[in-house]
């Protein structure tokens, strides 16, 4: 298995938003992580990724303990919902400058091609538009070969052709056996794509499952009804 969270609690101030969860990833499949604001996405995609520190609960990543094991990090490449890269700098100086940091071999050539980069690489960040820094975004994130990916919004402000290379890209990904974590509000992208649903409602997993199962349980006619179904309803699976 890639990842194996046994009761995860988080709590911030008051506000309960991981309530034990228990949960296992296995290798070489695409997980959607789905659910309302608020219902611990997030929280749970950082604990994974040690930017936030559970109150109680075990996390284990690639078989290794994650606390106070800052390494196993480097197995994991992360996209994230925001980029906050420094707008002054270049495309291309960002880049060398991630694999600078990661010293790890790298395939940002090939991206660049397939997202058509190239003209933008001397270009400042700041000059860039939505779409484009989407781009460069998903090449800093697939440039190494590690076998966790973890995409928290990916087709953000894509235009066509590039959703169509994000897809082909992760279904590469997947048939080298690599694990991929999927955060979308896009539910076309998320049926496309995933092989198993997670949705978390109020700090906890209502459903895991494959997108079958989820009608199954439902009893709605298609993925998205499915979704709104179980926003409403709140029964656990």
């Amino acid at each position: 298995m890639t990842i194996e969270i046994k009761e995860l609690h988080k709590q911030f101030g008051k506000n309960r938003v991981l309530k034990g969860i228990d949960l296992t990833i296995e290798q070489g499949r695409i997980y959607a992580i789905l659910g309302p604001n608020g219902s611990g996405k997030t929280t749970l995609i950082k604990s994974i990724l040690g930017m936030v520190i559970p109150d109680k609960g075990h996390i284990s990543v690639l078989g290794r303990t994650i606390k106070k094991d800052w390494k196993y990090r480097k197995e994991i490449d992360y996209l994230p919902q925001i980029a906050n890269f420094p707008p002054n700098i270049k495309v291309k100086e960002l880049i060398y400058m991630i694999k600078d940091l990661r010293n790890y071999p790298s395939t940002e050539g090939e991206l660049i091609d397939i997202f058509g980069l190239e003209p933008y690489l001397d270009k400042k960040l700041s000059a860039l538009s939505g779409g484009t820094k989407q781009k460069v975004n998903i090449v800093v994130a697939f440039m190494f070969d590690s076998p966790l990916i973890i995409l928290d919004e990916p087709t953000t402000g894509l235009d066509p052709m590039a959703l169509i290379r994000l897809k082909e890209l992760i279904r590469k990904e997947k048939a080298l056996g690599k694990t991929i974590l999927i955060t979308s509000h896009i539910m076309q992208f998320v049926e496309e794509m995933a092989d198993d649903i997670l949705y978390l409602l109020e700090g906890e997993i209502y459903f895991k499952g494959n997108i079958r199962e989820l009608l199954e349980q439902t009893g709605q006619p298609d993925f998205e009804h499915a979704i709104a179904a179980l926003t409403t309803t709140g029964n656990h699976a």
